[in-house]
């Protein structure tokens, strides 16, 4: 009966991901088809000659190489942003004592319930007067810290021992060397889930590049790609093309770092 119910199980987990995976699968066949066969009926699950076309096309005609780069550049440096900043954040408000901490943080726990798109408008004012518009500068300021990272670093910072960080003290260490030699260690896991949610975010950003940048040059792969459909929408094979361009390097980003990711998550939800 139990070897009944684990075949079920796994049967079910099997379809369930086959399910899943079957989009990502057929968008992926789709782009090495020529030109319309996606369109026939009954639509074929495999191209009959596979072929390269539309990502040469993607590249030299449509210029997603260099928007590519541009995705990848701000990707990373969002990242790098959001991980040191909201880091720094989290520790203080897990283990550092300060005048009105927690009323601070309940503050910002209070923001979450404010859809992001209410500051867009504020935000670009400012960005405006201090002449960041068309600038990388002013498309990262909103990854420098996000509510969701402080508060993920900060259960997850709640579970490392105040005794730990007592007896780095009692040793001589400042609060630097305490945070870079003690602390973050330990934090790797939040830090690599950290780091998969700020790439993700930056590199599916639509909405604020379009805002922010104005140059053709500048812009990234997701509004490129939307561009691109405005005058390709008939055009299957192509915009499979670009949807797996866009999706592989998160794809990649989140196989490499997945173990780091899903424990990060679990850990941090459990930590008091």
């Amino acid at each position: 009966m139990r070897a009944f119910k684990a075949i079920a199980l796994n049967g079910l987990l099997a379809l369930a991901a086959l399910l899943t995976i079957a989009p990502l699968l057929w968008m992926l066949s789709v782009s090495f088809m020529h030109g319309g066969e996606a369109s026939s009926f009954p639509p074929p699950l495999l191209p009959s000659e596979p072929t390269l076309d539309h990502y040469r096309a993607l590249i030299t005609q449509g210029g997603i190489g260099q928007q590519f780069l541009n995705s990848l550049g701000l990707a990373i440096g969002a990242t790098l942003l959001s991980v040191t900043f909201n880091t720094l954040a989290g520790y203080a408000f897990a283990k550092l004592h300060f005048a009105g901490r927690e009323r601070i943080f309940s503050a910002l726990i209070a923001a979450l319930v404010i859809p992001g798109q209410v500051a867009m408008l504020p935000l670009f004012l400012m960005l405006k007067g201090m002449g960041l518009v068309n600038t990388y500068a002013g498309v990262l300021v909103p990854s420098l810290a996000g509510i969701f990272g402080i508060f993920l670093v900060r259960q997850y910072a709640r579970g490392i021992p105040d005794e730990l960080i007592e007896a780095a003290r009692m040793d001589g260490a400042g609060e630097f060397r305490i945070f870079f030699s003690v602390v973050l260690p330990l934090l790797a896991p939040v830090l690599a889930t950290l780091a998969v949610f700020a790439f993700l975010g930056s590199w599916n950003d639509f909405m604020w590049p379009l805002i922010v940048l104005t140059e053709g040059e500048l812009q990234t792969l997701p509004v490129a790609i939307a561009s691109l459909s405005r005058e390709h929408v008939q055009d299957s094979e192509l915009m499979m093309a670009g949807a797996v361009i866009t999706v592989l390097p998160v794809l990649a980003l989140f196989l490499v770092l997945q173990r780091y990711y899903l424990q990060g998550l679990t850990m941090g939800g459990v930590k008091q």
